[in-house]
């Protein structure tokens, strides 16, 4: 168990890049740069005000520094050239990068006027500088996240300058080296664009906040709840996974962050009351994988998709509650019926946490969290400020509750405070490092998007919008396809830009063409979606890798029924696409909103039951179709009205109809339950 645990939080290191064991000198080395990102980024929200320009130059430049210190350039121990691989030390060359990629970085805002003055016309030394900042930059990327994004931005390039040379179909106008590295180095709208503006402005915080959480041992609190309340039902150890992993993805943008930290608790647990290995593996890969689903933070991508929308962050949390909150009670349905196919019970008295006692010891952790979203919900703060404002309340509880450990346990008041200053600066150096991959995916996106934006994007357009013929369903198919297969070598955050900047206003524009009104912002969260459901897409899924290290399962099939168990997500980013009222589109009143919400989480209950061929009892076939039927109407009333040719006014007399299938399909079973006791009594 514990050689497999090792593995899966060896992946974690993988994922963040985390990979060298630093002598003493460079471990301060690391920590000092980290710990100086985290104040330079708490002092933006408190009190530093620079252009925004300076602040994603200093961002970009850390992250940068930072990479080339903590990971090697090939992460497997090589035969030739062993300081390519070196995890013992810091190599001379990876000083050399960090020091010559932070100075690229950094170029902008030294001649910030002078490039200024010559917009369109760079210099020679511009341009010099602008190659070795790309050139590092994908190297850094590459290191972190895999080659896979490197390379996509790389055929981009390539595509740029030899756009005129290709086939009529693919041909393209081209651009220049000035061009290309007047947009993409020398302004906002390459890698200094979008995307690394809300890293630096905004994302950076929530990270700090996930990982000093954690630190302080947030995580653990969340899991030990989550069983006392439920550990005890059928299924209880899977359902507490659901909830513990909801909870943790509240404040984590990563699913192997969240495996890890939940996942040592929770399969164990599964695993003895009688899940099979590859489903207490895939619940867990389902559950976490889909904590960048829940608001307010859903990872880094939220705050992007604020941006591209041109709406308040509070806007993409409102659109994301009710598919989010529906997506993971649909998750806590399949443990349940699993459990049912299974005969699973609950867990026995001694492996569950008493509540009280649970509650009390960790409530403490709420705090921070509930200063959260009062900041946004009530106050309606920016979200940089909330996380500030949460930040500094974390750190404070973590003094007091270092202080009210050391009077417990008798120890000296100075050790408290030097335990808690511990604390607050290993969750600023973790939290640095977790974000160097957030950073440098962005501003490697931003390459693609800058590119996009030079002309080849409506080129793109054409060639997918002719592809799907005009029909929304299979350009959503294709959108969707696209963002699981791009996404399986991606970061959740670089697949939303990428696909986001290629197909969001394709689907958006063709639903128009064919008067259907698609909201730009169900664009946005149906590649999101996409992005996300790639993280268990075999066969890359990172996540799969994670928890079946810990299941001691194969990961191929874990990632295969983890993805089975998250088609119910696919299925909701699909409806809400055709019924934007699901993400409370032109919905203003609080008793609409919470009805469409029952009625989409009954819908779920009944596409569960479908999907996993099992209610009361395992289906009969033609019980299947009513089953779907209901989930579908429940979903959608409209199409159901449509189909009827009823006026669209009534639409919602139709969610009685869907009921009534779903009860009579329920009451079909119950009967024939009671019979087949009858008749072996």
């Amino acid at each position: 168990m514990k050689k497999k645990r090792r593995s899966a939080e060896e992946l974690l290191r993988l994922e963040s890049g985390n990979i060298r064991n630093l002598r003493r000198h460079e471990v301060f080395i690391v920590a000092a740069i980290a710990v100086s990102w985290a104040l330079f980024q708490l002092s933006l929200a408190w009190f530093l005000i620079l252009e925004s320009t300076f602040e994603r130059t200093v961002h970009l430049a850390f992250a940068i520094v930072l990479l080339f210190l903590i990971c090697p350039c090939i992460k497997r121990p090589a035969k030739y050239l062993k300081f390519l691989s070196a995890t013992d030390r810091i190599p001379l060359t990876d000083y050399f990068f960090a020091i010559t990629g932070a100075l690229a970085a950094l170029y902008l805002a030294f001649d910030y006027e002078g490039i200024g003055m010559r917009a369109g016309a760079p210099l020679t030394r511009d341009i010099g500088v602008g190659i070795i900042l790309v050139v590092l930059l994908l190297e850094a990327t590459r290191r972190i996240i895999g080659p896979a994004l490197s390379f996509i931005a790389i055929l981009f390039t390539i595509y740029a300058f030899f756009g005129p040379y290709m086939p009529d179909v693919l041909a393209f106008k081209g651009v220049s080296i000035r061009k290309y590295m007047g947009n993409i180095t020398l302004s906002t709208e390459g890698i200094y664009g979008i995307p690394l503006g809300v890293s630096s402005s905004i994302v950076y915080l929530f990270v700090l906040l996930g990982a000093t959480l954690d630190k302080a041992g947030a995580g653990r609190f969340f899991t030990d709840l989550a069983l006392s309340v439920l550990g005890r039902y059928k299924g209880g150890a899977a359902k507490a996974a659901v909830v513990a992993s909801g909870a943790t993805g509240l404040v984590s943008g990563s699913s192997i962050a969240n495996i890890v930290t939940t996942g040592p608790f929770t399969i164990p647990l599964m695993k003895k009351i009688g899940y099979p290995p590859k489903k207490a593996a895939a619940t867990e890969v389902a559950a976490s994988t889909d904590g960048q689903l829940m608001p307010p933070i859903m990872g880094a991508a939220a705050f992007i998709i604020a941006e591209y929308v041109n709406v308040p962050y509070l806007e993409v949390v409102k659109a994301a509650a009710i598919p989010a909150f529906v997506s993971y009670f649909g998750l806590f349905c399949i443990t349940h019926l699993e459990a049912s196919k299974l005969g699973i019970e609950g867990l026995p008295p001694e492996d569950t946490p008493k509540f009280w006692e649970t509650l009390k010891n960790g409530l403490h952790y709420m705090i921070p969290l509930t200063t959260l979203l009062v900041e946004l919900v009530w106050f309606r703060h920016s979200p940089e400020l909330a996380a500030f404002r949460s930040l500094t309340v974390l750190y404070f509880i973590i003094i007091i509750q270092e202080i009210h450990k050391s009077l417990k346990e008798k120890k000296p008041f100075k050790q408290a405070l030097r335990k808690g200053f511990l604390l607050i600066t290993s969750g600023m150096v973790q939290g640095s490092k977790n974000m160097v991959s957030v950073a440098l995916a962005c501003a490697s996106a931003g390459i693609i998007v800058g590119i996009v934006n030079m002309g080849i994007g409506g080129m793109i357009s054409g060639i997918v919008e002719n592809l799907s013929g005009g029909n929304i369903f299979l350009l959503l198919l294709i959108t969707a396809m696209a963002s699981l297969i791009i996404g399986m070598g991606l970061p959740t955050t670089a697949t939303y830009i990428v696909m986001a900047s290629l197909t969001a206003p394709i689907i958006v524009n063709v639903g128009g063409l064919y008067d259907y009104v698609i909201p730009i912002m169900a664009a946005h969260l149906f590649c999101f979606y996409f992005g996300i459901l790639a993280d268990d897409t075999p066969p890359v899924g990172l996540a799969a890798y994670a928890a079946s290290a810990i299941a001691e399962s194969e990961p191929i099939p874990t990632g295969i029924q983890g993805f089975l168990y998250d088609i119910r997500t696919s299925a909701i980013a699909f409806m809400f696409v055709f019924n934007p009222e699901l993400i409370l589109h032109n919905i203003n009143s609080w008793f609409h909103g919470l009805s469409l919400f029952a009625m989409a989480l009954i819908g779920m209950s009944a596409f569960e039951c479908f999907a996993q061929d099992w209610c009361l009892t395992k289906n009969r076939w033609y019980e299947i179709p009513f089953f779907l039927s209901a989930a579908f109407i429940l979903f959608h009333p409209g199409a159901a009205a449509s189909f009827f040719h009823a006026d669209p006014c009534v639409k919602y007399y139709f969610f009685l109809l869907g009921i009534m299938i779903y009860v009579c399909v329920i009451y079909m079973q119950k009967i024939r339950m009671k019979k087949s006791v009858r008749r072996t009594g």
